[in-house]
């Protein structure tokens, strides 16, 4: 996947789904960037790449989400505004953290795809991140203290250990807590390894609260969801692909998830971590 097709796909989505749903047309986006990160990061063979682009063809690529924009003179320097579009309230929690996801995998694949940095698509990113709305903005608990972004190592390992916590407190309700525990925390490691520190420690505070509420469990009444079946395959591999369904992508969590897992545990260079994680890892993906 070197021709970053699927990237320059993610950016025109990101940059239109202000126009569209913004929210579930947003992870549409980052998820088509996460899924060329995903395989190019990991080294997926062939047969695991061809499947995970023949799946983004079969529910996405041929809609008006991904429909190209008009031709201009690319302005790469522009990027650094979706970044002060991110910092505009970053403190509050915004639907799971996804101004902060969306925001890193658009100036992550502006990065990429330096020639994709239009002024449309820049200006599309930014209506979007200016969309997402406070959700759950509590007080963060005081004793709730994440390592510097920039600090990978430390950060990635925070990120981890909540993310399987909260994957054993979740267990019978679903598990999208701990896998926003790893886009929403990896966002923000990430932009401080582009070097963009300033930005990912704006959402600091937004992060304390998202690990607060994930801290604090299923809420009362709280949706019973049947947790997946035992597997022993894994999103690095091709089986796990091929045994996925044509339309089994929802709206794009099965990309991203696995992309930040993986760029996570990297970082971190934890083998006990590693193996804590992989006991559980079929529950997310």
């Amino acid at each position: 996947m070197s021709n970053k097709r699927l990237v320059l796909l993610g950016l025109n989505a990101l940059a239109r789904a202000h126009e569209l749903n913004y929210f579930t047309d947003g992870h549409r986006g980052a998820a088509m960037v996460a899924a060329h990160l995903l395989c190019r990061d990991n080294g997926l063979n062939d047969r695991a790449r061809s499947r995970i682009e023949e799946l983004v063809d079969l529910n996405w690529s041929n809609t008006p989400l991904c429909t190209d924009h008009p031709e201009e003179a690319p302005r790469p320097e522009r990027v650094e505004e979706i970044g002060a579009v991110l910092t505009e309230g970053a403190e509050s929690l915004r639907q799971v953290g996804h101004n902060a996801i969306f925001a890193m995998l658009a100036i992550k694949g502006f990065h990429l795809v330096p020639e994709a940095a239009t002024p449309a698509r820049i200006e599309g990113v930014c209506k979007l991140i200016h969309m997402l709305k406070p959700w759950r903005d509590v007080e963060p608990d005081p004793e709730v203290n994440p390592p510097p972004f920039e600090d990978t190592t430390a950060a990635s390992r925070f990120i981890l250990r909540e993310a399987c916590d909260a994957i054993d407190r979740f267990i019978g309700f679903g598990q999208g807590y701990a896998g926003h525990m790893l886009t929403f925390g990896q966002a923000l490691v990430e932009l401080a390894a582009m070097g963009d520190v300033a930005w990912a420690e704006s959402c600091r505070d937004a992060f304390r609260k998202y690990v607060t509420v994930t801290r604090l469990g299923p809420e009362p009444g709280a949706k019973a969801i049947p947790d997946h079946p035992r597997s022993d395959l894994r999103p690095t591999e091709a089986g796990y692909w091929e045994a996925r369904g044509d339309h089994d992508v929802d709206i794009g969590h099965v990309f991203k998830y696995p992309y930040s897992c993986y760029d996570l545990l990297r970082h971190a260079d934890d083998p006990v971590l590693a193996q804590a994680w992989d006991a559980r890892a079929d529950q997310l993906f």
